[in-house]
Protein backbone atom coordinates (compact mmCIF):
# COMPACT_ATOMS: atom_id res chain seq x y z
CA UNK A 1 0.00 0.00 0.00
CA UNK A 2 0.96 3.67 -0.66
CA UNK A 3 0.75 6.56 1.56
CA UNK A 4 -0.71 9.99 0.52
CA UNK A 5 -3.28 12.68 2.19
CA UNK A 6 -6.54 13.81 1.25
CA UNK A 7 -6.60 16.85 -0.89
CA UNK A 8 -10.48 16.84 -1.39
CA UNK A 9 -13.40 15.19 -1.31
CA UNK A 10 -16.15 15.42 -3.45
CA UNK A 11 -19.13 12.71 -4.59
CA UNK A 12 -18.26 9.85 -3.02
CA UNK A 13 -14.29 10.06 -4.61
CA UNK A 14 -10.95 11.37 -2.81
CA UNK A 15 -8.52 13.32 -4.39
CA UNK A 16 -5.06 12.01 -2.63
CA UNK A 17 -1.67 13.23 -3.11
CA UNK A 18 1.44 11.67 -2.36
CA UNK A 19 4.46 13.02 -1.12
CA UNK A 20 5.91 13.25 -4.76
CA UNK A 21 3.22 15.30 -5.84
CA UNK A 22 1.28 12.46 -7.68
CA UNK A 23 -2.39 12.77 -6.89
CA UNK A 24 -4.47 9.62 -7.41
CA UNK A 25 -8.54 9.74 -7.53
CA UNK A 26 -10.05 7.00 -5.19
CA UNK A 27 -12.95 5.12 -3.83
CA UNK A 28 -13.63 4.55 -0.55
CA UNK A 29 -13.65 0.97 0.94
CA UNK A 30 -17.51 0.38 2.39
CA UNK A 31 -15.68 -0.74 6.10
CA UNK A 32 -15.26 3.17 6.55
CA UNK A 33 -19.42 3.60 6.59
CA UNK A 34 -19.67 0.82 8.91
CA UNK A 35 -17.19 2.13 11.26
CA UNK A 36 -18.86 5.71 11.08
CA UNK A 37 -15.74 7.65 9.92
CA UNK A 38 -15.99 9.52 6.97
CA UNK A 39 -12.35 10.25 5.19
CA UNK A 40 -11.80 13.99 5.17
CA UNK A 41 -9.46 16.41 4.02
CA UNK A 42 -6.01 16.79 5.32
CA UNK A 43 -6.37 13.13 6.41
CA UNK A 44 -3.38 11.15 5.84
CA UNK A 45 -4.21 7.73 4.54
CA UNK A 46 -3.10 4.39 3.26
CA UNK A 47 -4.19 3.39 -0.28
CA UNK A 48 -3.76 1.09 -3.41
CA UNK A 49 -3.90 2.27 -7.11
CA UNK A 50 -5.31 0.04 -9.64
CA UNK A 51 -3.77 0.29 -12.83
CA UNK A 52 -5.96 0.31 -15.96
CA UNK A 53 -8.94 0.52 -13.74
CA UNK A 54 -10.71 4.18 -13.33
CA UNK A 55 -10.10 4.00 -9.45
CA UNK A 56 -7.80 3.23 -7.10
CA UNK A 57 -8.89 2.19 -3.27
CA UNK A 58 -8.60 4.21 -0.28
CA UNK A 59 -7.86 1.19 2.51
CA UNK A 60 -7.07 3.27 5.73
CA UNK A 61 -7.13 5.87 7.86
CA UNK A 62 -4.26 6.95 9.66
CA UNK A 63 -4.71 8.31 13.03
CA UNK A 64 -5.71 12.07 13.69
CA UNK A 65 -4.15 14.65 15.09
CA UNK A 66 -7.05 17.04 15.32
CA UNK A 67 -10.37 16.67 14.55
CA UNK A 68 -13.18 19.95 12.86
CA UNK A 69 -16.21 18.51 11.28
CA UNK A 70 -17.53 22.41 10.52
CA UNK A 71 -15.56 22.87 8.53
CA UNK A 72 -14.64 19.19 7.73
CA UNK A 73 -11.04 18.91 8.04
CA UNK A 74 -8.16 16.63 10.20
CA UNK A 75 -4.77 17.14 11.45
CA UNK A 76 -4.52 20.82 11.23
CA UNK A 77 -1.51 22.30 12.76
CA UNK A 78 -2.71 26.28 12.80
CA UNK A 79 -6.46 27.88 12.33
CA UNK A 80 -6.14 30.69 10.57
CA UNK A 81 -9.65 32.88 11.45
CA UNK A 82 -10.04 35.75 9.06
CA UNK A 83 -12.41 38.40 10.13
CA UNK A 84 -12.54 41.74 8.15
CA UNK A 85 -13.52 45.42 8.69
CA UNK A 86 -17.03 44.18 6.40
CA UNK A 87 -18.79 42.40 7.26
CA UNK A 88 -19.23 43.49 10.92
CA UNK A 89 -17.06 41.34 12.90
CA UNK A 90 -18.29 38.75 14.99
CA UNK A 91 -16.68 38.40 17.86
CA UNK A 92 -18.57 35.72 19.33
CA UNK A 93 -17.46 33.14 16.46
CA UNK A 94 -13.87 34.41 16.63
CA UNK A 95 -13.88 33.51 20.24
CA UNK A 96 -15.60 29.63 19.81
CA UNK A 97 -13.24 29.51 17.01
CA UNK A 98 -10.33 30.25 19.36
CA UNK A 99 -11.99 27.67 21.96
CA UNK A 100 -12.46 25.24 19.54
CA UNK A 101 -8.76 25.43 17.76
CA UNK A 102 -7.50 25.53 21.27
CA UNK A 103 -9.00 22.53 22.86
CA UNK A 104 -7.65 20.78 19.75
CA UNK A 105 -4.53 21.56 20.28
CA UNK A 106 -4.32 23.58 17.58
CA UNK A 107 -2.53 27.13 17.44
CA UNK A 108 -5.00 29.96 16.37
CA UNK A 109 -3.71 33.55 14.83
CA UNK A 110 -6.60 36.28 13.92
CA UNK A 111 -5.99 37.79 10.29
CA UNK A 112 -8.10 40.70 9.90
CA UNK A 113 -8.59 41.54 6.48
CA UNK A 114 -9.50 44.51 4.39
CA UNK A 115 -7.32 46.69 6.28
CA UNK A 116 -7.51 49.36 3.73
CA UNK A 117 -10.78 50.09 4.59
CA UNK A 118 -9.69 51.00 8.26
CA UNK A 119 -8.12 49.92 11.36
CA UNK A 120 -11.56 50.47 13.56
CA UNK A 121 -11.49 46.40 13.75
CA UNK A 122 -7.80 45.60 14.69
CA UNK A 123 -7.73 48.34 17.44
CA UNK A 124 -11.26 46.36 18.62
CA UNK A 125 -9.48 43.57 18.52
CA UNK A 126 -6.52 43.89 20.12
CA UNK A 127 -8.13 45.67 23.15
CA UNK A 128 -10.28 42.59 23.43
CA UNK A 129 -7.59 39.85 23.14
CA UNK A 130 -4.92 41.80 24.85
CA UNK A 131 -3.11 38.95 27.24
CA UNK A 132 -5.21 36.24 25.48
CA UNK A 133 -2.19 34.83 23.21
CA UNK A 134 -3.84 35.62 20.09
CA UNK A 135 -1.40 36.55 17.37
CA UNK A 136 -3.15 39.39 15.00
CA UNK A 137 -2.14 40.76 11.68
CA UNK A 138 -4.13 43.07 10.06
CA UNK A 139 -3.74 42.72 6.16
CA UNK A 140 -5.45 43.67 2.91
CA UNK A 141 -5.84 40.72 -0.16
CA UNK A 142 -6.03 44.19 -2.43
CA UNK A 143 -3.24 46.12 -1.49
CA UNK A 144 -0.78 42.59 0.26
CA UNK A 145 -0.79 45.33 3.36
CA UNK A 146 0.71 42.38 6.21
CA UNK A 147 0.58 39.32 3.72
CA UNK A 148 4.44 38.66 4.05
CA UNK A 149 4.13 38.83 7.78
CA UNK A 150 0.95 36.24 7.93
CA UNK A 151 2.71 33.98 5.49
CA UNK A 152 5.58 33.92 8.15
CA UNK A 153 3.22 32.93 11.09
CA UNK A 154 1.83 30.35 8.49
CA UNK A 155 5.32 28.75 7.51
CA UNK A 156 5.88 25.09 8.59
CA UNK A 157 2.29 24.31 10.09
CA UNK A 158 -0.67 22.43 8.15
CA UNK A 159 -3.37 25.64 8.22
CA UNK A 160 -7.07 26.00 7.84
CA UNK A 161 -8.69 29.39 6.94
CA UNK A 162 -11.77 29.64 8.81
CA UNK A 163 -14.71 32.44 9.62
CA UNK A 164 -17.54 34.23 8.60
CA UNK A 165 -18.78 34.08 4.62
CA UNK A 166 -17.33 37.64 2.92
CA UNK A 167 -14.33 38.27 4.65
CA UNK A 168 -12.27 37.65 1.65
CA UNK A 169 -10.77 34.10 2.61
CA UNK A 170 -10.76 32.88 -1.08
CA UNK A 171 -9.10 36.95 -1.76
CA UNK A 172 -6.94 35.90 1.08
CA UNK A 173 -5.56 32.66 0.06
CA UNK A 174 -5.45 33.76 -3.92
CA UNK A 175 -2.83 36.46 -2.45
CA UNK A 176 -1.29 34.05 -0.10
CA UNK A 177 -0.88 31.21 -2.56
CA UNK A 178 -0.46 33.26 -5.92
CA UNK A 179 -3.51 31.23 -7.26
CA UNK A 180 -6.47 32.22 -9.16
CA UNK A 181 -9.27 31.59 -6.33
CA UNK A 182 -12.09 32.91 -6.87
CA UNK A 183 -12.94 35.78 -4.85
CA UNK A 184 -17.00 36.91 -3.54
CA UNK A 185 -18.84 40.31 -3.57
CA UNK A 186 -20.04 41.50 -0.85
CA UNK A 187 -24.09 42.07 -0.97
CA UNK A 188 -24.32 46.15 -0.10
CA UNK A 189 -27.82 45.48 0.64
CA UNK A 190 -27.26 43.42 3.53
CA UNK A 191 -23.67 44.07 4.62
CA UNK A 192 -23.15 40.07 4.42
CA UNK A 193 -20.95 38.21 2.21
CA UNK A 194 -21.53 35.71 -0.45
CA UNK A 195 -20.62 31.83 0.27
CA UNK A 196 -18.13 30.80 -2.74
CA UNK A 197 -16.22 27.58 -0.98
CA UNK A 198 -18.13 25.05 -1.43
CA UNK A 199 -16.08 22.33 -0.99
CA UNK A 200 -13.01 21.79 1.38
CA UNK A 201 -10.09 21.70 -0.60
CA UNK A 202 -5.89 21.22 0.44
CA UNK A 203 -3.80 23.27 -1.47
CA UNK A 204 0.29 23.64 -1.93
CA UNK A 205 1.30 26.66 -2.80
CA UNK A 206 4.58 29.24 -2.02
CA UNK A 207 5.79 27.20 0.60
CA UNK A 208 2.17 27.34 2.38
CA UNK A 209 0.01 24.07 3.13
CA UNK A 210 -3.53 25.19 3.31
CA UNK A 211 -6.92 23.44 3.18
CA UNK A 212 -9.55 26.24 1.31
CA UNK A 213 -12.37 25.70 3.42
CA UNK A 214 -16.35 27.41 3.42
CA UNK A 215 -17.16 30.11 5.01
CA UNK A 216 -20.04 29.70 8.03
CA UNK A 217 -21.25 30.68 10.60
CA UNK A 218 -22.30 28.22 13.96
CA UNK A 219 -19.75 26.68 15.40
CA UNK A 220 -21.29 24.33 18.16
CA UNK A 221 -19.58 23.37 21.47
CA UNK A 222 -16.73 21.27 21.26
CA UNK A 223 -17.73 17.88 23.22
CA UNK A 224 -17.36 16.47 26.51
CA UNK A 225 -15.76 20.49 27.61
CA UNK A 226 -16.91 20.98 30.97
CA UNK A 227 -18.38 24.52 32.52
CA UNK A 228 -15.34 24.18 35.09
CA UNK A 229 -12.67 23.12 31.86
CA UNK A 230 -13.45 26.49 30.10
CA UNK A 231 -11.63 28.85 32.31
CA UNK A 232 -7.90 27.16 31.50
CA UNK A 233 -8.85 28.06 27.62
CA UNK A 234 -8.60 31.79 28.47
CA UNK A 235 -5.08 32.50 28.97
CA UNK A 236 -5.62 35.83 30.45
CA UNK A 237 -6.81 34.70 33.28
CA UNK A 238 -3.43 33.25 34.51
CA UNK A 239 -2.26 36.08 35.78
CA UNK A 240 -5.12 36.62 37.95
CA UNK A 241 -5.27 32.99 39.98
CA UNK A 242 -5.68 32.59 43.84
CA UNK A 243 -9.61 32.70 43.24
CA UNK A 244 -10.35 31.50 46.73
CA UNK A 245 -12.76 28.64 45.62
CA UNK A 246 -11.76 26.48 43.71
CA UNK A 247 -12.79 24.95 40.75
CA UNK A 248 -13.52 28.83 40.44
CA UNK A 249 -16.07 29.54 36.82
CA UNK A 250 -15.37 33.73 36.93
CA UNK A 251 -18.73 34.80 37.21
CA UNK A 252 -20.24 35.71 40.70
CA UNK A 253 -18.11 33.71 43.10
CA UNK A 254 -17.05 35.82 46.03
CA UNK A 255 -13.17 36.37 46.43
CA UNK A 256 -13.21 35.94 42.32
CA UNK A 257 -9.28 37.88 41.00
CA UNK A 258 -10.71 37.68 37.89
CA UNK A 259 -13.74 39.39 38.05
CA UNK A 260 -11.48 41.69 40.26
CA UNK A 261 -8.85 42.43 37.24
CA UNK A 262 -12.08 43.19 34.95
CA UNK A 263 -12.91 46.07 37.91
CA UNK A 264 -9.65 46.96 37.82
CA UNK A 265 -9.55 47.16 34.08
CA UNK A 266 -7.16 44.79 33.20
CA UNK A 267 -9.60 42.39 30.99
CA UNK A 268 -11.50 43.51 28.29
CA UNK A 269 -15.10 43.96 29.40
CA UNK A 270 -16.38 42.74 26.16
CA UNK A 271 -14.47 39.77 26.46
CA UNK A 272 -14.95 39.21 29.72
CA UNK A 273 -19.12 39.07 28.47
CA UNK A 274 -18.49 36.85 25.69
CA UNK A 275 -16.41 34.75 28.21
CA UNK A 276 -19.63 34.66 30.37
CA UNK A 277 -22.40 33.89 27.03
CA UNK A 278 -19.67 30.96 26.34
CA UNK A 279 -20.01 29.94 29.69
CA UNK A 280 -23.94 29.83 29.44
CA UNK A 281 -23.77 28.24 26.40
CA UNK A 282 -21.73 25.44 27.68
CA UNK A 283 -24.13 24.82 30.90
CA UNK A 284 -27.19 24.71 28.81
CA UNK A 285 -25.19 21.93 26.46
CA UNK A 286 -24.00 20.57 29.87
CA UNK A 287 -27.95 20.45 31.27
CA UNK A 288 -29.46 19.04 28.30
CA UNK A 289 -27.19 16.08 28.09
CA UNK A 290 -29.01 14.90 31.40
CA UNK A 291 -31.74 16.21 30.81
Amino acid sequence: MRQGEIIEGRGGLYTVREASGEMHVLRAKKKFRREDMTPLPGDRVLFVPRPGEEHGWLEEILPRSSLCLRPPVANIQMMVIVTAVEPVPDWMLVDKLVLFARVQGITPILAINKYDLGQGSCEEARESYRDADLAIFPVSAVTGEGLDQLKMAMQGSFCCLAGQSGVGKSALLSRLLDLPLVSGEMSLRIHRGKQTTRHTTLLYSNGLKVLDTPGFSLLEMPQNLTPEDLPQYYPEFEEHRGCRFQPCLHLTEPGCMVQLAQTAGQLSPARMARYRDMMALLKAAWKERFD
